[in-house]
């Protein structure tokens, strides 16, 4: 995988655009003034997390004697999944992290919004598939990261001029392709475990 496949992944991992309906649910109710503090220190743990993971991530696949195969295909199922949920989404009934009137710290913004367990498996694979390349993993994990950063940052303005069809469309779009990345990230699993 290049760097850029993988900046895309992560990105899509991330699928910042679907999350900016939940970022402005759960900010609502924060003095306006406190947002994009909040926000920033949120982007930020979320990085912090996202680099451990990276930088652990074969270690912590060694101590529990897993086979990188394995890691390929529940990725790729996980993604799957992730990817199906986003072309059909299902209506929220609105959780109680959303009707909270108090500040949020690491969670649910920093994790699981933003480095969920999906985005901290994939990191782990990269690692473990290729660890000669981290200084590319950890470029391609800070430059979905700052794509990531900048469209929530902005997601007052974004939300204002796409409005709910418009994300709706578009993280429909970032699905289908995240199922076709998560299709091959499964062969690629299956094809190296019978060999």
């Amino acid at each position: 995988m290049e760097i850029w496949s993988a900046a895309l992944t992560l990105w899509l991992i991330m699928d910042p655009l679907g999350n900016l309906p939940v970022f402005m649910s759960i900010l609502k109710a924060v003095p306006e003034e406190r947002r994009c503090k909040i926000l920033i220190r949120e982007l930020i743990i979320a990085l912090i997390i996202m680099l451990i993971f990276l930088f652990s991530g074969e270690s912590i696949l060694k101590m529990m004697h897993l086979r990188t195969e394995s890691v390929s295909i529940a990725g790729g199922i996980i993604l799957f999944l992730i990817g199906i949920k986003m072309i059909f989404p299902q209506k929220s009934n609105g959780s109680s992290s959303e009707e909270s009137t108090e500040e949020p710290f690491i969670v649910p913004l920093a994790t699981p919004l933003i480095a969920g367990p999906s985005l901290l498996a994939a990191l782990m694979l990269l690692a473990n598939r290729q660890p000669d390349m981290t200084l590319e993993w950890t470029v391609a994990t800070i430059g979905a990261w700052a794509a990531s950063s900048l469209i929530l940052l902005a997601s007052g303005k974004l939300y204002k001029i796409l409005g709910d069809r418009g994300l709706t469309a578009i993280e429909r779009l970032m699905g289908m392709i995240l199922v076709m990345l998560s299709v091959q990230m499964l062969l690629d699993g299956f094809v190296e475990y019978l060999r």
